[in-house]
């Protein structure tokens, strides 16, 4: 088997979220989210675009319900021992196939937690389940059981973020000495996985986010390349990513001479940057980042051309987001701890000048403070 993590801390995991379980009186869980299958039982796919759900009783049992080309993907990637299999056809409703496992696992008239919100787990299988359990067994809502056990990282978890915030380090590099006037974004971008992959890590859980021009403004990733200008400037955000676990970064670069609004907005991105770095201690919550965010940009003029939100946790993630539990916005309560992984992005867009400026990377929360685990230099970069 290819499991990434000791047997003591799938025990650890398991015992955490079963104590987890008692407190909230519920006798199984039925887990659709990938990244907590991933968590409890090291069971890696992207097939969870297909019904798949990981069932976990009260007494500790497990059993997985997926299709058959998850079959020995599940036997190879994970500590699973019980696997069923629904079969494809055109009348297939594995909703059904859960209810007779469910049966089988004596759970008729029990209260089932389910994580109903999941990339996994589509509208129409939703109702699907609901219609299969209905008047069989009592499913409520507990999307959040394992994520925020997820949130805080383990000994072991936390070697592997070194990892990735090793890689993403090598993918800046990469992207800096291919940034020039002339060069495709392609050619930076292949330059990024490249020094990612050739390092040894995995793909990341969504695209990396390229933009030059006009479109240094858009931070979401879109078709399409084009050539750097002589004056030009380029925006990114990636990820190194290993074992599943990521650790990204983002950057404007500045082809030709930077303007003065350029050199202006990066020195208060850097600000509000540190500015969120010391706010990320144990007992202040993922909303006081954000407003440390919110002071140094407002106080410098440019709270019409910030985000409302401003970052994010990190983890073991699967497309199509490595965005994770708790994101910083205004009066977010989720209250940080030692041992979280947080990305931290300073973004401003001005539409009306078409200037971006962007700034971000990743933190691990210590006991008293954060420690910048990558992109340890800031500096504007002038091609």
């Amino acid at each position: 088997m290819a499991l990434h993590f000791t047997p003591a801390e799938f025990t650890r995991r398991r015992d955490a979220l079963l104590e987890r379980m008692q407190a909230e009186k519920l006798d199984a869980l039925f887990l659709f989210q990938q990244e907590s299958m991933f968590w409890l039982t090291g069971y890696d796919t992207f097939g969870f675009c297909f019904f798949q759900c990981l069932v976990l009783k009260a007494n500790g049992r497990i059993a997985l319900l997926t299709r058959s080309a998850d079959l020995r993907q599940a036997q190879r990637t994970s500590n699973i021992e019980d696997i069923r299999i629904w079969k494809d056809s055109a009348t297939a409703n594995p909703s059904l196939d859960l209810k007779t496992m469910a049966q089988d696992f004596g759970l008729a008239g029990k209260r089932i937690g389910c994580e109903f919100e999941s990339y996994g787990l589509v509208h129409a299988n939703g109702k699907k389940l609901e219609a299969a359990f209905d008047g069989f067994a009592n499913l409520v809502d507990v999307s959040n059981i394992v994520t925020a056990l997820r949130v805080t990282k383990s000994a072991e978890e936390i070697a592997y973020v070194r990892e990735a915030a090793r890689l993403s380090d090598l993918a800046d590099q990469a992207a800096i000495v291919a940034t020039c006037a002339g060069a495709d974004e392609g050619e930076i971008l292949a330059a990024q996985h490249n020094a990612i992959f050739a390092g040894g890590g995995d793909y990341p859980a969504n695209e990396f986010i390229i933009g030059s021009g006009g479109d240094a403004l858009l931070c979401r990733y879109k078709s399409g390349r084009r050539k750097l200008d002589a004056q030009d400037q380029v925006t990114l955000e990636f990820a190194g990513a290993y074992r599943h676990y990521h650790a990204a970064i983002m950057r404007t670069h500045i082809v030709g001479k930077p303007s003065a609004k350029h050199i202006a907005y990066h020195a208060a991105a850097w600000e509000a940057l540190d500015a969120c770095q010391a706010a990320m201690k144990p007992g202040n919550t993922a909303g006081d980042i954000f407003a440390a965010h919110v002071k140094v940009l407002d106080g410098h003029g440019l709270g019409q051309h910030r985000l409302n939100a401003c970052g994010y946790s990190l983890g073991a993630k699967f497309t199509p987001s490595w965005m994770d539990w708790p994101m910083f916005y205004e009066n977010n309560p989720w209250v940080l701890a030692t041992g979280m992984v947080l990305f931290a992005h300073m973004i401003l867009m001005d539409s009306q000048s078409e200037t971006a400026m962007c700034l971000g990377r990743t933190y691990l929360i210590g006991e008293k403070s954060a420690e910048a685990i990558n992109a340890p230099d800031l500096a504007l970069v002038v091609k």
